[in-house]
């Protein structure tokens, strides 16, 4: 049952429209008059406090809130109900808050929120699975999946399995992650639960990551005892033997799989490249079209087992997979790409082309004009792919600047930097304003050493859109970073004014830290790139975090966060550089 503030709370939503246009419409008039009363005592001065429901400070900040989130000011509200949330424990001033921060751009205002919600509700499972979708969005795999893990440890489904295959296939560290999952495992009652397969599932295969095969297969043989009609179990087992190169035990798993869940397209898929790594290509070619039969309309699958086909370098049973498709209405773009790819491959440049030529907009159209320029140049075509990426900046304007752009990478590839240079200065006589080449004009500028000229291209986007986020922080942050004394209040001006736009934006705390730094203020750099670098691990952000953590004397702490990031960081130029500045921070 709703407590009384939450009815109230649900009344003041609801007429919360109107109650605003009164107020409005009513304006001098509702101002108090010079009554008798107006010097004498205050009349409410003997008035007994409020203790339950709202009081008029919590009033006036429920209605700020509404009022600010009717305006686009999310920020805002989610601060007044957070106000009110706190102040009277509401949970459903929270839920609103939280609602209210997704719209905020501010990543770490719906996580306070969030934690919030956790704090008042503490049975609930929403808080803590936004909790670990933030830290995903971020990157923080550990974090991730200890949220998750929370979950589990509730009751509740926290779909480890699916989420390890996501964090390996974006090459997440494995060890932090196996180290909480067998921290899990070890909890008293943890084999009660009933996902808890999904959590051994899970933990085999990053036992697997990091090399300890022996570990997986035992853990996956207890489970097949216990649990055979598992289909996840026999898919790890298929992995697994695949991962350890015993091609004909992962057919044998794929078998099984079928056996449990025919017509499953992922034991099929496996059993498929089993074979063909076996040398078995007529027996995969078969399973291929046992598949299709069952599912002739399935343009996904048919697509999957291209990409097997070629994965497995039999690029002919790839194109005759795909070749139907292209005579369909809707012919997905990535059959046009793989198409033009296997053309490529076998020295059919001009069938490549046409292709290529073929993919429309979307995600696969920038890749496939960059494969078909690369392609002729390798052919020792250069005049062809300029005049192909002119024709298709005309056949489609939405792409201009970027298919302009691809072209001035491929000129630079080419060692053709003066025609990069030409290319650019007359695209954008014709088209004076465009950001984005103005930007990349800027930046080739910069990288040339010539900040005039960087100024003068990205102070005219700002010019133009004083909100360009990319600009501001771009411009504000070479400034604070060549040090040029008499022009750091300015820097600081213009990455805040980003940070504004863009809260929630790593490289923005980042930026905004460094140039507190070089305005002689590390203690207030020092947080700046603290959430700088935990939502983005960058080589660039840990030397400016560990420059920091010098200046102020926090040398241990400096060494190990340099010790850690050339661990991570096969490129580090900036990292490299603190080391020849500060040798003392070397490892």
């Amino acid at each position: 049952m709703p407590s009384a503030l939450d009815t109230l709370l649900l009344g003041v939503r609801s007429c919360l429209a109107p109650l605003a246009l009164t107020m409005l419409v009513a304006g001098c008039q509702a101002l108090p008059s010079g009554s008798d009363n107006a010097l004498g005592d205050d009349p409410m001065a003997g008035a007994p406090p409020i203790e339950r429901g709202l009081d008029a400070q919590g009033l006036s900040g429920l209605l700020t809130a509404e009022l600010a989130g009717q305006r686009g000011d999310y920020r805002r509200a989610t601060l007044g109900y957070l106000e009110g949330a706190e102040r009277y424990g509401s949970v459903a001033l929270v839920e609103r808050a939280a609602l209210a921060a997704r719209f905020s751009n501010d990543p770490q205002l719906l996580t306070d929120t969030a934690e919030l919600w956790r704090t008042l509700a503490p049975d609930s499972e929403a808080p803590t699975r936004l909790l670990a979708s933030l830290a995903l969005q971020r990157g923080d795999w550990p974090e991730a999946l200890a949220q998750r893990l929370q979950v589990v440890a509730r009751g509740g489904q926290g779909e480890l399995t699916a989420f390890v295959e996501l964090a390996l296939g974006e090459r997440a560290d494995p060890a932090p992650l196996l180290e909480l999952m067998r921290h899990h495992l070890a909890r008293p009652g943890a084999d009660e639960h009933p996902q808890h397969h999904d959590a051994e599932l899970a933990t085999a295969l990053l036992e697997v990551a990091v090399g300890d095969t022996t570990s997986a297969q035992r853990r996956l043989d207890r489970l097949a005892e216990r649990s055979p009609e598992l289909p996840a179990l026999w898919l790890a087992q298929a992995r697994l033997a695949q991962e350890s190169g015993d091609h004909a035990r992962a057919r044998e798993a794929a078998r099984r799989g079928l056996t449990i869940s025919p017509g499953d397209p992922r034991f099929a898929l496996m059993l498929a490249q089993s074979e063909l790594r076996l040398g078995n290509i007529d027996a995969a070619e078969a399973q291929t079209d046992n598949l299709l039969e069952s599912q002739a309309d399935n343009q996904e699958l048919r697509l999957a087992l291209a990409r097997l086909y070629l994965e497995e370098n039999h690029p002919e049973p790839a194109r005759r997979l795909l070749l139907p498709l292209v005579g369909e209405i809707d012919t997905p773009a990535l059959a046009f790409y793989l198409l033009g790819a296997i053309a490529e491959a076998e020295g059919e440049v001009d069938n490549a082309l046409l292709y290529y030529r073929q993919v429309p907009p979307g995600d696969e159209f920038l890749p496939a004009r960059l494969s078909a320029a690369s392609m002729l140049i390798e052919d020792d075509r250069l005049i062809d792919a300029r005049a192909f990426l002119r024709i298709e900046r005309l056949r489609h304007e939405t792409y201009f600047a970027d298919l302009v752009s691809l072209e001035v990478e491929l000129l630079e590839r080419a060692g053709r930097s003066d025609d990069a240079d030409a290319l650019l200065d007359r695209e954008l006589d014709r088209t004076p304003n465009d950001e984005q080449l103005l930007y990349l004009r800027a930046m080739r500028a910069w990288e040339a050493g010539d900040l005039e000229a960087m100024e003068r291209d990205l102070g005219r986007v700002i010019e133009r859109n004083p909100d360009n986020v990319t600009a501001l922080n771009a411009l504000g942050y070479t400034l604070a970073d060549l040090g040029i004394e008499e022009r750091l209040e300015e820097a600081r001006e213009m990455i805040e004014r980003a940070h504004e736009l863009e809260p929630g934006s790593p490289a923005i705390m980042d930026s905004l830290g460094w140039v507190h730094f070089r305005l002689g203020d590390p203690e207030r750099a020092l947080p700046w790139l603290e959430r700088a670098y935990g939502a983005m691990p960058d080589q660039e952000i840990a030397a400016h975090l560990a420059e920091v953590l010098w200046e102020l004397e926090r040398r241990d702490e400096a060494r190990a966060l340099v010790r850690e990031a050339v661990e991570r960081f096969d490129a580090r130029p900036v990292l490299d550089d603190l080391l020849e500045r500060i040798p003392e921070l070397s490892p």
